[in-house]
């Protein structure tokens, strides 16, 4: 794994065996260490930090911060949480946990297929350890990745995971340290790469203490969707942000990270700090296969270059809410919010997004009222991380419904073989491969005012917004919510869920087959669009040793297939030289070699 990178933050083990314990808190006068019963303080330094190293600390050894008015708070370096984040925190020492995983690399970023994963609703238990069974049947099916939405520690038992407050601790309800490392590691048994998607925006609005640690920790001037935004350039903010993601990596055995809502990182140094992350992982990390990826609603290429040899100097892939927005409103007929910037002809946006990657490329946005994206036909296909659902288009709908539920079994299927079989990396989300129908909805644990903030809040997002009425809307703090949320593994064993299985696991097997092999070498500008009309797209990609086609028909009628050369791969319904509304069809013409 290489040499440690460690923060100045938190609690760490020295070489001597002394724990050190450090902080910044220009806000405060003096800081005193709550430990094995008695409050200690805590040594002030320059700048506003404070620090106390003791020897004899054991491992999983409880303590907190207390300030100058006597408030007893967590570590926001926490590296562990007893139970909540108002709860003390726990002294963690990395260094006997015993992997098994010495021989793993990781695996290539072409043979990737996302399976994204809420630990909580993933199945009934909730825990690392529930899923860890259920990962054979993942690898089973075809999945190369797993995608973990955050695990920072956040408020209450229930969330996302997106108000994370403590970056370097996993969630507790979730299980033990022990219980992360023991899923990656039987992950790597099988096979399965660990993606773990991050969150450096904004901290979430329970038990962060930083604006009374630090004031200067946030730009009260710049306001975020959540709040005010955080200031990277002063040293001690980078340090601890810097390190978090380096953090799970090096510790945890992460094989890469989604790094959420990018476009809200706003730094202003002479070096952005998301390019100093990617940079500090690739030099702390060089012997494994890493993914790292973005979020960004911006359409933008400048953190995705490839060195001459194919590799990635900084991240491997961005997210394309594109793709899937066009083939939303392609699927559904739903134009409200930002599915108006894909009212207009949604099969041409997306037939684009195949050929090209993003439907935006610098042409005034309707939904915006501004210019949006840049040219991105240059890219590889691999760069753009695609997905017909995922935990924010499904979760962000007032009644959490999955495609299957809006777009019919039909049209879903066709949706799911044109994303499985084309040169982009694709996403699943949990219960997509079985044809789960429950729905995932946006679930929270707070309480008091802030419980009732969320609930009001929620509800007059979606007042008359797209058929649904305020009052209808679930509550977010409901355990209900929550419940109604998790995956049916009955579903699963049933005979319907088995065919759902058996259909993606075929189109698995054939992109294993057929389209992995041409991915390692491909390059930008490959992409050509054939036809776009009436419901119908053509795309075909070249690559070095031959052509890719394939041809999606969401319209009411037939329509000729056109200049398709090559062997079928699939075709759903069997066609002939026409292909039936809800139809798909992918061929493979081999290049002639004189």
């Amino acid at each position: 794994m290489g040499m440690r990178s460690q923060p100045g933050w938190g609690a760490e083990y020295q070489p001597d065996g002394a724990v050190r314990f450090r902080l910044w808190a220009p806000g405060q006068q003096h800081i005193a260490l709550r430990i094995q019963g008695e409050d200690r303080a805590m040594n002030a330094e320059p700048e506003g930090w404070f620090s106390l190293q003791l020897q004899g600390i054991a491992h999983g050894a409880e303590y907190q911060y207390v300030l100058d008015d006597g408030t007893a708070i967590a570590d926001p370096a926490s590296r562990a949480q007893r139970d909540d984040v108002e709860g003390p925190s726990l002294v963690i020492d990395h260094r006997n946990w015993q992997w098994q995983d010495q021989q793993w690399q990781g695996r290539p970023w072409e043979e990737t297929v996302t399976y994204e994963l809420h630990v909580g609703t993933f199945t009934p238990a909730g825990t690392f350890a529930a899923a860890s069974e259920k990962l054979p049947e993942l690898a089973a099916l075809g999945i190369t990745v797993i995608e973990l939405l955050p695990l920072s520690h956040f408020g209450g038992s229930r969330g996302w995971g997106y108000d994370g407050v403590l970056l370097y601790a996993p969630h507790a309800a979730y299980g033990s340290v022990e219980e992360v490392k023991a899923f990656v590691d039987a992950a790597h048994q099988l096979g399965l790469s660990v993606v773990l998607d991050i969150v450096l925006n904004h901290f979430g609005p329970q038990g962060n203490y930083l604006p009374l640690l630090a004031p200067d920790f946030f730009h009260v001037d710049r306001i975020t969707p959540w709040g005010a935004g955080i200031a990277y350039e002063h040293a001690p903010v980078r340090d601890y942000m810097l390190h978090a993601p380096l953090y799970w990596l090096q510790e945890y055995h992460f094989d890469g990270l989604r790094f959420d809502a990018i476009d809200q990182i706003k730094d202003a140094s002479s070096k952005h700090i998301l390019v100093e992350i990617a940079e500090r992982i690739r030099a702390a990390i060089p012997q494994r296969a890493l993914h790292l990826t973005t979020e960004d609603n911006r359409n933008v290429i400048f953190l995705h270059p490839r060195a001459a040899d194919g590799s990635f100097p900084l991240f491997n892939g961005e997210w394309n809410d594109d793709f899937h927005n066009a083939a939303h409103v392609l699927a559904t007929g739903e134009t409200h919010g930002y599915y108006q910037d894909f009212a207009e002809q949604p099969e041409k946006l997306l037939a684009r997004t195949l050929a090209e990657g993003f439907a935006w490329q610098g042409e005034f946005s309707p939904h915006s009222g501004e210019p949006r994206g840049v040219k991105s036909s240059g890219q590889p296909p691999t760069t753009f991380v695609n997905f017909i659902q995922n935990h924010d288009q499904t979760g962000n709908r007032a009644h959490g419904e999955r495609l299957l539920s809006l777009a019919g079994v039909e049209r879903t299927q066709a949706l799911l073989a044109t994303l499985l079989l084309s040169p982009h990396i694709p996403l699943l989300f949990m219960g997509e491969e079985y044809g789960e129908t429950r729905p995932f909805l946006f679930f929270t644990d707070f309480t008091g005012e802030l419980a009732q903030a969320v609930r009001e809040g929620r509800a007059r997002e979606f007042a008359g917004h797209s058929g649904h009425e305020g009052e209808d809307v679930p509550d977010p703090n409901a355990v209900s919510t929550f419940t109604d949320s998790r995956l049916d593994w009955q579903r699963r064993a049933s005979a319907e869920g088995t065919a759902w299985l058996a259909f993606t696991q075929q189109l698995l097997a054939l992109r294993r087959q057929h389209i992995i092999p041409h991915l390692a070498g491909v390059r930008g500008n490959s992409g050509t669009i054939l036809a776009a009309e009436d419901g119908f797209l053509a795309v075909s990609w070249q690559f070095a040793k031959g052509q890719l086609s394939l041809a999606l028909n969401l319209g009411p009628h037939s329509q000729p297939i056109g200049e398709m050369r090559g062997d079928t791969l699939f075709a759903l319904p069997a066609v002939t030289d026409t292909l039936a509304p809800n139809g798909v069809i992918v061929r493979f013409a081999p290049r002639e070699v004189a």
